[in-house]
Order: C-alpha cells, then sequence, then structure tokens
C-alpha cells in the first residue's frame, strides 16, 4: 500500500494519529517542548513537501516510520548546528545579555532585513492562515484555542499553520539562496 497522500483528509489522518507520539519522541531526545513542537511541524512539512514532489512509487510505505526519520534527522541538524554555533547554557546566555545588552550594528541590519522578508511573506498569505501562524507563534495560543477564535477546526488551523511555514521558509530560502 503506498502512503502518497491524495487529500488534506489524509494529512489529517496521518497527523492525528502519529502527533502526540512523535512529539514525545522529539520532546525525549530534546528537553524542550517548543523545540520539540517546531520539530515535528517541521516533521509534517517536509513529509508533505517529499510526498507532493513524489510519485506513488516512490511514496513511502510505513509513514510512520519515514516521518520518525525525518524528525530524528531534524534533531540531529539540530544539534550539529548548535554545536558548531557553540550553543550555551540558558543562565549563560542570559549573563552575556546582560554584560553586552546592545546588538552592533550589523546584527541590527541583518535583524532588520529578515524582519521585512518575513513581513513581506506575512502580507502574500491569506488572513486566516497569516491569523492562525500569529496567533500560534507570537500568542502562544493552542490549536483549540485558535479554531474557537477563527471559527475553523483544529485541523484546519493546523493546515493553516503548515501552509504558513512553508511559504515563510520558501519566501526566505529564496531570498537567502
Amino acid at each position: 500500500m503506498s502512503a502518497i497522500i491524495q487529500s488534506s483528509t489524509d494529512l489529517d489522518d496521518l497527523f492525528r494519529r502519529y502527533h502526540r507520539e512523535l512529539h514525545r519522541f522529539a520532546y525525549g531526545k530534546l528537553r524542550d517542548r517548543e523545540v520539540a513542537s517546531d520539530i515535528v511541524q517541521d516533521a509534517f512539512l517536509r513529509y508533505l513537501a517529499h510526498d507532493q514532489g513524489n510519485n506513488a512509487d516512490t511514496a513511502p510505505t510505513t509513514p510512520k516510520f519515514f516521518l520518525w526519520r525525518i524528525a530524528s534527522n531534524l534533531i540531529i541538524d539540530l544539534v550539529r548546528r548548535d554545536r558548531r554555533r557553540g550553543v550555551i547554557a540558558p543562565i549563560e546566555s542570559i549573563a552575556q545579555d546582560m554584560a553586552d545588552p546592545a546588538p552592533t550594528a550589523e546584527h541590527r541590519l541583518a535583524a532588520r532585513q529578515e524582519f521585512l522578508l518575513l513581513k513581506a511573506a506575512l502580507d502574500e498569505l491569506p488572513a486566516k492562515t497569516r491569523a492562525a501562524l500569529l496567533l500560534n507563534r507570537l500568542e502562544g495560543l493552542t490549536h483549540a484555542e485558535i479554531a474557537a477564535r477563527l471559527g475553523i477546526s483544529s485541523s484546519m488551523v493546523c493546515k493553516h499553520i503548515m501552509r504558513a511555514l512553508c511559504h515563510c521558509a520558501t519566501r526566505l530560502e529564496a531570498v537567502a539562496g
């Protein structure tokens, strides 16, 4: 049986079946709920991107294991990136920020440019898609809370957030690459 996603219902089903378990897996490795949530959303986005870019012959036959492999690779990449950057413990980071709170002019310029690119990407999104992402990422609302506020289902909130993240990542990568 091929696991190629034929509709948004298939993606919903996949998400409902594996989201919690995949989140527990990522949290067990990272011990950070927010980072684990990001890893899980990125894993589903990459699954969807792989699925849409391939035909039934190359689709994974076991979506669960494919999702876990994607999440594992994302975790490995994150750990490697943190090691290369020399990520330090949170308390040390806070101490460094307190010692030198003013960013350099280069950092301010880079942050401003990235902000403008992200703002442009967000402005291109449909209103509910943009709202779902901002309510989740900026206000920290759960999918159920967002669904109640926007008058849509929780699964639709998930789809909106995934679409928004994918769109923003694509736009930022196009400029960076």
